[in-house]
């Protein structure tokens, strides 16, 4: 037979908890700097043509599990064509030549995903 005895109450687990849920509505706030300040680094550097694929920066925040996830997006979509990929990635033509892609997406974000973990290692490793 085995016996359970408890005393006291759950204070300290309920305190933990509560805690927890402020912090991912903390780290929501934070995480929302960070993608607008990845949506202004987008825009000042995408190739500018007629300057719609610069203007059409966007982001959402995700929570899933209890992580938190920031997704940049992009609606200048042509013919089912993400613009900004192509203009990443490189196309054809109908011509039939290529368009070398030029790679702006992850200069401009490198530095805020930099920010990003300098400020999560600061939140880390201050308690």
């Amino acid at each position: 037979m085995v016996v359970f005895r408890h005393k006291g109450n759950f204070s300290k687990t309920e305190d933990f908890l509560k805690n927890a849920s402020k912090a991912n509505a903390k780290c929501a706030k934070i995480l929302k700097k960070y993608a607008e300040e990845g949506v202004d680094a987008l825009k000042a550097y995408t190739p500018v043509d007629t300057g719609l694929t610069a203007s059409s920066w966007g982001y959402t925040i995700e929570e899933n599990g209890g992580s938190l996830s920031i997704y940049w997006t992009n609606s200048n979509v042509v013919n089912n064509v993400q613009i900004a990929l192509i203009i990443q990635m490189g196309h054809a033509t109908r011509g039939g030549t290529y368009v070398q892609g030029v790679d702006y997406i992850n200069p401009a974000l490198a530095p805020i995903f930099e920010k990003i973990a300098d400020k999560a290692w600061k939140e880390v490793s201050s308690r």
